[in-house]
């Protein structure tokens, strides 16, 4: 954040009249319980687009996933999958990556971005899996998030593709492309991942994440979505009023 700088010669600069005050949020938009047959229509859609979306980060274990899932943010997939195979071959171990040096970490995983913080998110995640899992990765959300580095949306991603427990991920792809289908109005992951439950049946969560990010990415973009060539368009509102306009 910067620092306000006085002027040459002295003296505490003006504060203005709205200096400390927190910058007013957006408030969320109430919204209806999207129609059900309106979802089905959304998810049958989505198989056809998506049929094998999977998670794309390469991994062999719950481990492995869960590193690369650390180093996946603010980064893309196939950079970490780029990054990950002299990683993991380094690294296989909980007790591998807890007694590493942080020098050579960082360096194996600077090109993902913001590597000092993931070094040492990934070390604390490795000590704490040492000390309170015998260096196994837990299955069970509430274990997960206790762990260094590790949120909601990290802990889903690990259960739902490495433990085969359904879980929805919500990223800034499943956030945007939920709230232009009406299926949420929330900017918050969290409460957006808890709204999207009620709407998405359980038996679906993962692979529905897994389709709405590869939508986002491919058709659903922030600034230019193509919504003229989108199945989705006619079950989505914004799709919808993007056509009419």
């Amino acid at each position: 954040m910067a620092k306000a700088v006085s002027k040459k010669g002295g003296g505490k600069a003006a504060s203005s009249p709205r200096a400390g005050r927190a910058a007013p949020q957006k408030a969320a938009v109430a919204i209806s319980p999207p129609d059900p047959k309106r979802v089905r229509a959304v998810t049958r859609e989505l198989d056809r687009l998506y049929p094998d979306a999977a998670c794309t980060l390469d991994h062999r274990d719950p481990l492995q996933l869960l590193v690369a899932t650390i180093l996946s943010a603010q980064c893309t997939d196939e950079r970490v999958n780029l990054v990950t195979p002299a990683l993991f071959q380094r690294f296989p171990t909980a007790r591998d990556y807890a007694g590493a040096a942080a020098a050579e970490l960082e360096d194996l995983i600077r090109s993902t971005g913001f590597f000092r913080n993931k070094a040492k998110s990934i070390q604390g995640m490795a000590r704490a899996l040492v000390e309170k899992h015998g260096g196994r990765v837990p299955g069970k959300l509430e274990e997960l998030v206790k762990l260094p580095g590790v949120g909601r949306k990290t802990a889903n991603v690990v259960l739902g593709d490495a433990f085969g427990v359904p879980g929805i991920t919500v990223d800034t792809h499943v956030g945007r492309v939920c709230r232009r289908l009406e299926f949420i109005a929330t900017e918050d992951a969290v409460k957006a991942e808890f709204a999207l439950m009620e709407v998405i049946p359980q038996s679906r969560w993962t692979k529905f994440s897994h389709q709405v990010i590869l939508h986002g990415r491919q058709v659903c973009q922030a600034r230019k979505p193509a919504c003229p060539d989108c199945g989705l368009s006619p079950h989505c509102p914004f799709g919808r009023a993007q056509k009419e306009s």
